[in-house]
């Protein structure tokens, strides 16, 4: 496997989309064309991901200059913890398309394949303006989806979210500048490797802080956790299926991704001083997330709150400063978003062919829907961690993390798990079992290629709950080092 292939995965979508914008004005061709690639590109991820050997290091690294007069590089590589994301995303993506077959225009399906190529880019680069690059790149294509295909006051949701992020994506870049002066300073020349960044020692303690605040809220706004939070409710209500899914079953993981990737060995100290705060803000998201879910009556509220009280539970867990907390959030940004993106993307099969507009509107889909009814159930249980499902290991080892990093903080994390699934059963109990009387529900059948998109899902949901071991051993190996050679406090505290 050469190294020039993750170079391939990355651009070929996007290659594809310009030579669609200009050759191409049939719906039906843009949307095979743009499967076909995205299945090429899980078939090459697949030989990446078989012939990896588990380790701490980068692999299948490409480091070429790029503006070689302040040391940026096109710099890529992958090691087991943007190994086990790029899978994920090489799985989801085509088979997502399965679900999203029709009705869809050709701007829909570009821009579909320009967020593969950002999200892609911003996984494997290793450069930090590389980085940043991918990282804008990767939202234009949702802002556009949403302003284009979205519902309601899409354009007032456009701008909230186009703000939110730019906001915090200038902090990170303004933080990106100054460590790369700080570098130069120190050093005598250019670098924007963020493998050099850690070499730096001339940064005051204020300095350091101020940085990691520019970079955790910028990442924070992405996740989001509490209080970065108050754009995602709408923007979920309002963006269409397709920008939902990207949001919140993609780019929201690369936000926990970059923390990981970034904060933890360029500001290793602050990680360690701050992590009770970012723990207990955590938990207090997830508590505050879960408690406005119950009170949703819109679907598409209740799974945003939902989505971002289990994207805060992930966060406690990377700050945990353990194997078992670290080992169970990055497990959980896998079982996370296939269980919702599994969701969001059932949601929007039920609003397409009911156009409901509240849970209260729903009700009786069981007994017209049986199929759907029972694959919504399996990913409705694996996102509550029932026991068996991927969640269950997840949320597991997050537990045993938090008890290990504070035993208070711990049996509340193992407390507030009933939230979840409180109003996860309280939904589907009123939107797809409860009958309405008098009133029977219009409800179609899942065509046999939704069934095919969603069938790999079910089976990962399964196999991750029953036999996580591989899936873990090709990352535990980055979060061990991270813990003692990076943060020098060993696999366990």
């Amino acid at each position: 496997m050469s190294a020039e292939s993750l170079s391939f995965i990355i651009f070929l979508p996007a290659v594809v989309a310009f030579g669609l914008m200009i050759t191409s004005s049939n719906v039906e061709s843009v949307r095979n064309i743009a499967f076909l690639t995205t299945t090429v590109i899980l078939a090459l991820v697949l030989k990446i991901y078989i012939n990896f050997e588990p380790s701490s290091g980068m692999q299948f690294f490409t480091n070429v200059p790029w503006i070689e007069t302040y040391g940026i590089n096109y710099y890529i590589g992958v090691d087991g913890f943007s190994l086990t994301i790029l899978m994920l995303i090489a799985i989801l993506i085509p088979t997502s398309y399965l679900l999203l077959w029709e009705g869809r225009t050709k701007g829909y399906w570009i821009n579909m394949l320009l967020v593969q190529t950002g999200v892609t880019g911003a996984l494997l680069s290793l450069d930090v303006i590389l980085f940043y690059f991918f990282w804008e790149v990767m939202l234009l294509p949702v802002f556009l989806m949403i302003g284009i295909n979205g519902f309601g006051d899409k354009v007032f949701t456009t701008i909230k979210v186009t703000i939110y992020t730019m906001a915090g994506s200038l902090l990170m870049f303004l933080g990106i500048l100054y460590l790369g002066v700080t570098f130069f300073n120190e050093f005598g020349f250019w670098s924007f490797q963020y493998t050099d960044f850690t070499k730096i020692t001339t940064l005051s303690y204020n300095e350091q802080v101020y940085l990691f605040l520019s970079f955790v809220i910028a990442f924070g706004i992405k996740i989001p956790i509490f209080p970065l939070h108050t754009w995602i409710m709408d923007t979920y209500k309002n963006a269409p299926t397709g920008a939902v899914f990207l949001l919140s079953s993609i780019m929201a993981k690369l936000g926990v991704y970059a923390i990981v990737r970034f904060m933890i060995p360029i500001f290793p100290e602050i990680y360690i001083e701050y992590s009770t705060w970012f723990v207990f803000i955590g938990l207090f998201g997830l508590i505050y997330f879960g408690i406005a879910a119950l009170m949703q009556d819109d679907i598409k509220r209740m799974f945003a709150y939902s989505s971002a009280s289990h994207l805060s539970f992930i966060a406690a867990g990377i700050f945990s400063l353990n194997s078992y907390g670290i080992n169970g959030a990055l497990y959980l940004i896998i079982a996370h978003a296939i269980a919702t993106g599994a969701l969001f993307l059932l949601v929007g099969v039920l609003h397409d062919e009911s156009k409901f507009k509240t849970i209260s509107d729903l009700g009786g889909i069981a007994k017209v829907a049986p199929v759907f009814t029972f694959i919504f159930a399996i990913m409705l249980f694996a996102n509550v961690g029932l026991p068996g499902t991927n969640g269950f290991v997840s949320e597991l080892l997050i537990i045993f993390g938090i008890y290990q990093f504070n035993h208070t903080l711990g049996y509340i994390s193992a407390l507030t798990v009933i939230i979840g699934a409180s109003y996860m059963l309280w939904m589907f109990q009123r939107a797809i079992l409860q009958d309405r009387q008098g009133e029977q529900r219009t409800m179609r059948h899942l065509k046999i290629k939704e069934i095919i998109g969603l069938t790999p899902w079910v089976i990962l949901v399964f196999l991750m709950g029953i036999y996580p071991e591989p899936l873990i051993d090709k990352f535990e190996p980055t979060v061990t080092h991270f813990l003692n050679d990076i943060l020098k406090i060993g696999a366990m505290k």
